[in-house]
C-alpha cells in the first residue's frame, strides 16, 4: 500500500514548475491529486501524462469570483481534503490590477490562497490530519516591510518589492492560520529555494536575469522536495505554524513573526476578499 493511498490532494499552480513536480510525486505515492491550473489545455495535458487518479480544477487566481466558483466546484466533487498545497505564484515588473481592481501580485500570491483556504476549510477540518502547505520565499527577507496601509503597493511600485511583500504575507497567513485551526490540522510555510523554472518570465528585468542564473539554481525536483515532504512525510505530521527550507525549520524575518501583524493582515484580507 502506497503512503498516500486514499488521500485527496489539491495543488495550485500544478501545470508547470515545482507545482507539477509536487503533484506528480504525491500521485506516485498513491494520492488522488487535483491539478489546478488557469489553462485547461495545460491542466488536461498534465492529467493525461500522469494518468491514474489525477483530476483537474480550472481557476483564474486573479479573480476572487473564480476562486469562489472553483472552491464550490471542489466541494461538490469531494467530501474531504487531506492536503492543500498553496503553490501558485507570480511576479510582475509593472503594477497591474487583478479583475477585482487589486494589485495583481498580492492578489494572486496571497489573497487568492487566503480565500481558497477559507472556502475549503470545512473540508480540511473534517479530514483527520489534514495539512495546508504554503509556498513562501526567502524573498520575504528583502528590506520591504509589509505595510497594512499600502497592501496594494500604490506607493513607489517595484516588482520585487510587491513580490517580497506578498511572500512575507504568505508566512504571516500560514502562522495565523495555524493558530486558528483546530488541533490535528496543520499549516506550514516553506522556502523552495531559487529554482531553474519559468519563474519571473513576466518580469522584463528579472526574467532574463533568471535565465542567466539557471546553471546555479536548484532543479524543480530539488525545489519541490520540501513541499512534498510537508504534504506527505509521516515525520511532518503534527508540525504546525513553522517555516522550512530543505526540510529544516528556519526562522523568518522578524516582521513575519509578529502575531499582532498576522492578525491584522488576516482581518484586512477578509475585508479585501469581501468576507
Amino acid at each position: 500500500m502506497a503512503a498516500m493511498d486514499g488521500k485527496i490532494c489539491l495543488v495550485t499552480g500544478a501545470t508547470a514548475g515545482i507545482g507539477e513536480v509536487a503533484a506528480r510525486a504525491l500521485a506516485a505515492q498513491g494520492a488522488t491529486v487535483i491539478v489546478h491550473g488557469r489553462d485547461k489545455a495545460k491542466a488536461d495535458a498534465v492529467k493525461a501524462s500522469m494518468g491514474g487518479k489525477t483530476e483537474t480544477l480550472i481557476a483564474d487566481l486573479s479573480s476572487l469570483a473564480d476562486v469562489r466558483r472553483a472552491a464550490a466546484e471542489f466541494r461538490s466533487r469531494f467530501d474531504t481534503l487531506d492536503v492543500l498545497l498553496n503553490n501558485a505564484g507570480a511576479i510582475n515588473s509593472e503594477r497591474k490590477l487583478s479583475k477585482d481592481g487589486l494589485e495583481l501580485t498580492f492578489a494572486v500570491n496571497h489573497l487568492a490562497h487566503f480565500l481558497l483556504t477559507r472556502e475549503l476549510r470545512p473540508l480540511l477540518e473534517k479530514t483527520p490530519g489534514a495539512r495546508i502547505v504554503n509556498v513562501a520565499s526567502e524573498a520575504s527577507k528583502s528590506p520591504f516591510a509589509l505595510d497594512l496601509d499600502d497592501l496594494q503597493t500604490e506607493k513607489r511600485y517595484f516588482g520585487w518589492k510587491a513580490y517580497a511583500r506578498s511572500k512575507r504575507a504568505n508566512i504571516l497567513f500560514s502562522s495565523e492560520l495555524a493558530r486558528r485551526l483546530p488541533a490535528g490540522i496543520t499549516s506550514n510555510a516553506l522556502h523552495p529555494g531559487p529554482i531553474a523554472s519559468n519563474f519571473a518570465q513576466n518580469s522584463w528585468w528579472m526574467g532574463p536575469a533568471w535565465k542567466l542564473l539557471r546553471p546555479f539554481l536548484l532543479t524543480t525536483v530539488q525545489g519541490a522536495d520540501t513541499s512534498i515532504w510537508l504534504a506527505s512525510a509521516p515525520e511532518a505530521a503534527g508540525i504546525t505554524g513553522k517555516y522550512f527550507f530543505r526540510r529544516r525549520e528556519i526562522t523568518p524575518v522578524q516582521q513575519a513573526r509578529d502575531p499582532e501583524l498576522a492578525r491584522k493582515l488576516w482581518d484586512a484580507s477578509e475585508r479585501l476578499v469581501g468576507t
